[in-house]
């Protein structure tokens, strides 16, 4: 009656102003031109490489007989999913160095983020799998073809992505269920859940606490089946006594270990940690490192000392 605003108007107003982002802003590592160019011509040929490293091992799995067997399934499906996990990121990003327009609409968002974190958290369940497979070829190689029949790593394989989709719809429904008024400017190179979380101008205490729990009950189950499995390795190890056979236990392992040492620590140090400690910049580089570099330099590190590949 006064003509001002009642608290309801108010609050009905903040409401509305509260659901109208609809697209985000994705940032860049810098605003020069010139270094941006440069960037676009390095993660170019990252990408192509992964690409080409990537999908030439499945072809060479599926094509050539003698790499029939689990060991070189399990790789094949890894180098895939590494294919796809960096097509999910780097296109855009591509796109990004070169044009002005950053925008990605909020569909486009939660379809990056449902993918990323599904084959993120796939790989994962994938090298604890690959570890597993190891473990029955070193400590009872004559039995391996029965105890890793199509029965058993096929299972594995799809448990693998099951995990994955959960996992990832989990963390997308929670973050899009969120309002974002305050700010539409994503601190990162694509549509992460901190970058999110931190522009969100709603409670994301409720999405903190799961991200922490989540990930970390996946990396510790995940890191002690591949302790595990290497503890028996090691043992296995230590029983063979000619050097050669010591070489090949070797060999078969310090790739995969590698991969996992590397994949795992940088997803540790992004998602494992009290959020306080985030820093948009370090977030950035190292997310770029675990989606974009670690899928180029997984087919160096499978191949490099695999004698079959070669």
């Amino acid at each position: 009656m006064s003509g001002f605003p009642s608290d309801l108007d108010l609050y009905q107003i903040q409401l509305k102003n509260m659901t109208e982002v609809t697209i985000f802003i994705l940032m860049s590592f810098t605003d020069d031109s010139e270094v941006q160019v440069f960037l676009f011509l390095l993660f170019l040929a990252i990408y192509l490489f992964t690409l080409i490293g990537n999908l030439g091992l499945v072809v060479l799995v599926i094509e050539d007989s003698r790499l029939h067997n689990p060991m070189y399934y399990f790789l094949s499906v890894l180098s895939f999913l590494d294919a796809c996990y960096s097509s999910v990121v780097t296109p855009k990003m591509l796109i990004n160095f070169l044009s002005e327009n950053k925008a990605i609409l909020l569909p486009g968002c939660a379809a990056q983020m449902l993918l990323f974190v599904t084959f993120g958290t796939t790989e994962c369940f994938l090298l604890a799998a690959m570890a597993y497979d190891r473990y029955v070829a070193i400590y009872n190689p004559l039995l391996y073809s029965v105890s890793m029949s199509p029965r058993v790593y096929v299972p594995l394989i799809i448990a693998s992505y099951l995990c994955g989709v959960l996992h990832a719809s989990v963390h997308t429904v929670a973050t899009f269920t969120l309002s974002f008024c305050a700010s539409n400017k994503i601190q990162h190179v694509f549509c992460d859940i901190p970058p999110l979380l931190a522009i969100s101008c709603s409670d994301t205490h409720t999405n903190q606490l799961p991200l922490f729990y989540w990930v970390g009950s996946i990396e510790m189950v995940t890191i002690l089946s591949v302790l595990v499995s290497y503890a028996f390795i090691l043992v296995s190890f230590l029983k063979k006594h000619f050097v050669e056979g010591r070489r090949k236990v070797f060999s078969t392992c310090a790739s995969h270990l590698t991969g996992v040492t590397i994949y795992h620590g940088t997803i540790l140090f992004m998602y494992v940690r009290p959020s306080s400690s985030h820093s948009s910049d370090h977030d950035m580089i190292v997310s770029t490192f675990y989606t974009i570099v670690i899928p180029m330099l997984n087919p160096i590190i499978y191949s490099l000392r695999n004698k079959d590949v070669k």
